[in-house]
């Protein structure tokens, strides 16, 4: 896969987005190519390097779960409002953040990444902001289809 950091399309989205919705961090995962591990590669407003350490499996962790449902995820007030240990949210956790929203991005049909915004604060994401995260993830798709090996 191509390193993403240096694609200026995706820095561009990534930063409009983070712009227009005030939030503080984006991210942007992408399951694996060799099986069903889902890994972060490219982050804006992060406070350090570890997202790129971090590797959660199918199902597991925001964009785990993201990528096996298919459907967006909202989290208001971490660790308060969760399912399951604190520990399976380890972007969370890295990055201090507090509330996000994220989406699927979905290649062939099939969902192959998550588009993550995140505040580190408590923070309910109106659906004008879900819209433009929506709006964004649809962007990234096209610009990132012919990477992603499906």
């Amino acid at each position: 896969m191509t390193e993403i950091k240096g694609m200026s399309e995706v820095n561009e989205i990534c930063e409009g987005l983070k712009n227009r919705i005030s939030c503080e961090f984006v991210a942007l995962a992408l399951q694996n190519e060799v099986g069903p591990d889902v890994s972060w590669h490219y982050a804006s407003g992060n406070l350090n390097e570890k997202y790129k350490r971090i590797t959660v499996r199918f199902g597991k962790g925001i964009a785990g779960k993201i990528i096996s449902s298919g459907s967006p995820m909202m989290v208001i007030d971490f660790p308060n409002d969760i399912y399951g240990k604190i520990t399976d949210h380890p972007i969370m956790l890295a990055e201090k953040l507090v509330s996000c929203y994220a989406v699927p991005l979905f290649f062939n049909s099939l969902p192959k990444g998550v588009l993550l915004v995140g505040k580190r604060q408590t923070y309910t994401f109106s659906e004008d902001d879900q819209e433009m995260v929506q709006d964004a993830a649809l962007e990234l798709e096209q610009i990132l289809q012919n990477q992603i090996i499906v």
